[in-house]
């Protein structure tokens, strides 16, 4: 029996090591490509790698988008039959402080790893799929975005993405070649990087419990989001390269919610009761009402979120939906995971995680 060989890019993020393991339940045969770093930065895979089951069935390769001449050996040596490019400077608000990088990297790197591709001659046998964003639709131009929704992408990240959104659509129609963009809404999960919005919540508050931290700063809480689990949605980008032909389509819940609502969510599943007060840049929120046996570190009117003008955007995206019709239609997919069992699953990983780390 021959095994399918698959390709990831950002194996060691949230999205390449739930794809990873996606993969190798479904028998694929899957490679990683993971950047040389100084210290370790595999935490999100090493129980695949340690796990005997997969010896000979995942490989990791040390290698940089920005190299193309590696690229191009490592790609003709495995031969993928898929190729999945999650890496990318993926922060928002980290663009704008380092802009020319993130292009290089999110820009140039797909460019690589495309005509990699058309280089090895497996044009017409490698399939390509390529991370797209939400973040590309920026200043809202419809209710809710589909696929045919025009672009306005306000973040040298969303730019970015963007080259890569139509040259992936550009080898398409120029080669023939089989690549698809999958235009990922707002998916997390206990794997998200700490300095993302709903991890930065979920941590936040589990160091605030165990009297680690004081106050959870935040910036707008009035942004609102399509947020879907990374799980569901890993799947969906596999159902993309499963498909009769290439094509792009939107990956999302179809359901909207703000970060205030996220915050006070997580209160809730905390059994801790809170009073918003104040505006604008003064708004917080207070303990009104909490069990001092199982939070003894917590008091009475403790300002516990306050608002910081250093974590808004220099060009804010203030408002995005997605339409998943498409999606629906012809892959037959659907999220599965809401957005109360998300919350639980990060809260329940961060409080172990932070009372793993106190007792240290």
């Amino acid at each position: 029996m021959k095994f399918k060989k698959a390709l990831i890019t950002g194996i060691t993020g949230q999205d390449g090591s739930y794809l990873a393991e996606f993969l190798l339940k479904k028998k694929y045969i899957v490679h990683g490509i993971k950047r040389k770093s100084s210290s370790f930065n595999t935490s999100r895979i090493d129980h695949i790698y340690e796990n005997k089951t997969y010896n000979n069935k995942f490989f990791l390769h040390y290698g940089d988008l920005l190299d193309s001449n590696s690229l191009t050996n490592l790609i003709s040596k495995i031969q993928p039959d898929e190729i999945y490019n999650f890496a990318a400077q993926s922060h928002v608000g980290v663009s704008f402080q380092l802009p020319n990088y993130t292009s290089q990297v999110n820009s140039i790197g797909a460019l690589n790893l495309l005509h990699a591709i058309y280089d090895c001659g497996l044009a017409k046998k490698t399939k390509f799929y390529q991370a797209s964003t939400s973040e590309l639709y920026g200043e809202i131009q419809e209710t809710k975005q589909s696929e045919k929704t025009k672009f306005y992408p306000k973040s040298p990240y969303a730019t970015s993405k963007l080259f890569a959104y139509w040259i992936s659509k550009n080898y398409r129609e120029s080669y023939e070649m089989f690549a698809s963009n999958g235009i990922l809404f707002n998916h997390e999960s206990p794997r998200r990087g700490e300095t993302f919005v709903t991890r930065k919540i979920t941590l936040g508050l589990s160091k605030i419990v165990y009297g680690l931290e004081k106050c959870l700063y935040l910036g707008n809480l009035y942004s609102l989001r399509d947020w879907g689990h990374a799980r569901d949605y890993v799947e969906m980008c596999w159902k993309v390269l499963q498909y009769k032909k290439p094509d792009d389509f939107v990956i999302a819940t179809e359901k909207q919610y703000s970060v205030k609502f996220f915050v006070e969510q997580c209160f809730k599943y905390l059994d801790i009761k809170i009073k918003w007060q104040g505006k604008g840049l003064k708004e917080y929120a207070k303990i009104v009402h909490f069990d001092i046996k199982k939070y003894p570190l917590l008091k009475k009117n403790m300002k516990i979120v306050k608002i910081s003008k250093n974590y808004f955007r220099p060009n804010e995206v203030n408002n995005l939906i997605g339409n998943a019709n498409k999606a629906k239609r012809l892959l037959k997919w659907k999220p599965k995971i809401n957005i109360h069992q998300l919350i639980k699953e990060m809260m329940d990983t961060d409080l172990e995680l932070t009372r793993k780390s106190n007792l240290k």
